[in-house]
């Protein structure tokens, strides 16, 4: 097992901007870390070029202590799991996880007790004299993690190993890499675009926007501090709302009214201007079922209720409003960023399951304003951060940074979004 780090890494191709853009992480003994943003965010060619599958354009890539720029991928010791497994299918379960083995010419006692207690871990042994062609695509997977097991390797590297399965097999894979990886205690980087998994897998997450590090945290870090917004709409589902406000005092002033907000928060944002307030849906409800002493005319507000999902334990309430067009331009690129589409402008509300709200209801809705973020339309800064529990922030802004990155690929590639995957 060994430490990685990542030291102003960039990967630039041909046309010469940059798929990975200056990064640096280190990745402690042990951690579990993931890379993650939408496609096209730089994330698996980073993880490439810890493995050796990519060259590194400048920068140092160091794994437990040594420089491994020029080492080839045979030589680095790590373990790479693929996103379709890469099994080989005329030969058995058993072969398969004892293929690197073989290859290093371990003796047969060796090959067996190494083989053994992977499938034994990873609940295979009823199947290691099967062929993968006739195993379920989870079962697979855990062979292909078997055969990372078995090589004793200083890391293991995901690249969106799940990507492939059903919602529900996705769900207990995730806790399968999870237990093994604790049980394991082996330094593991892990791939991904789905913030669930990111949020429910990682000790730490790197979050990238076009091959640029926005920001670098534990999973609750990123959820209640982010740095920016994209950072806000990347993380939580459903995403964060934002809305257009203004700063009056220690009040907010909202489409649908106003609200009082803590006066440290209020201080950072006067003389701003318009800005764009970040309220995620679980922190608004029905006024109705919140207890009567946090219901005030200073945390509630009333809106037209278009449409109601119920889903039993909760429900979600969908109120559209109208936003000045920088704060719209603001909303719509950031749409493009997260791999979305353009749509409404609307405030999604996080209701409990004993609320009585249906569509077409004008309804009182409490929010709390405690949680409300404020960022600068204009560079998408959230001024309300609080730094000490943000994680590791970049310096600069990394969002206009990505931005510039994005607007300069286009000049040379028009409807080039994204530099690399």
């Amino acid at each position: 097992m060994a430490a990685i780090e990542m030291k102003n890494i960039v990967k630039q191709y041909g046309d010469g901007f940059p798929a990975v853009n200056d990064v640096s992480i280190d990745v402690a003994d042990g951690e579990f870390l993931i890379l993650v943003g939408p496609s096209g965010c730089g994330k698996s060619t980073l993880l490439r070029m810890i493995v050796g599958l990519e060259d590194i354009t400048s920068g140092d890539m160091i794994i437990g202590g040594k420089k491994v720029n020029d080492l080839a991928p045979r030589d680095r010791n790590l373990s790479m799991v693929f996103q379709n497994y890469a099994l080989y299918p005329h030969l058995t379960v058993y072969e398969n996880i004892a293929f690197p083995l073989r290859l290093a010419g371990a003796s047969d006692s060796e090959v067996d007790k190494k083989v053994r207690e992977a499938s034994s871990t990873l609940e295979l042994d009823e199947h290691l004299e099967r062929k993968p062609g006739n195993l379920s695509g989870g079962q697979r997977q855990r062979v292909a993690m078997g055969r990372a097991i078995v090589r004793n390797a200083e890391a293991f590297l995901f690249d969106e190993p799940l990507s492939n399965l059903d919602a529900k097999l996705r769900g207990q894979m995730r806790t399968e890499i999870a237990r093994l990886q604790k049980r394991l205690g082996i330094t593991t980087v892990y791939v991904t675009h789905d913030q669930t998994e990111a949020m429910t897998l990682g000790d730490r997450v790197a979050v990238l926007k076009r091959g640029v590090l926005q920001q670098l945290a534990t999973p609750r870090e990123l959820y209640e501090n982010p740095c920016n917004l994209f950072v806000a709409g990347f993380i939580g589902s459903p995403p964060m709302n934002f809305l257009p406000a203004k700063v009056d005092g220690d009040s907010v002033e909202l489409p649908f009214g106003t609200v009082k907000i803590p006066s440290e928060k209020a201080q950072r944002a006067q003389g701003k201007g318009l800005l764009i307030a970040g309220i995620r849906p679980e922190h608004f409800e029905d006024a109705s079922v919140v207890d009567e002493d946090k219901v005030s005319e200073e945390a509630t507000f009333h809106a037209k209720v278009d449409v109601v999902e119920w889903l039993g334990n909760e429900a979600y309430a969908y109120i559209p409003f109208e936003a000045p067009p920088e704060v719209e331009k603001q909303l719509q690129q950031l749409e493009r960023d997260l791999d979305g589409e353009s749509l409404r402008t609307q405030l999604v509300v996080s209701l409990d399951g004993a609320s009585r709200i249906t569509e077409g209801d004008d309804a009182t809705i409490w929010v709390d304003a405690r949680k409300i973020h404020l960022f600068d339309p204009s560079t998408g800064e959230n001024l309300t951060m609080d730094v000490e529990r943000a994680g590791t922030v970049p310096g600069g802004n990394a969002m206009e940074k990505a931005e510039e990155v994005g607007r300069a690929r286009d000049e040379v590639q028009p409807g080039s979004d994204q530099p690399a995957t």
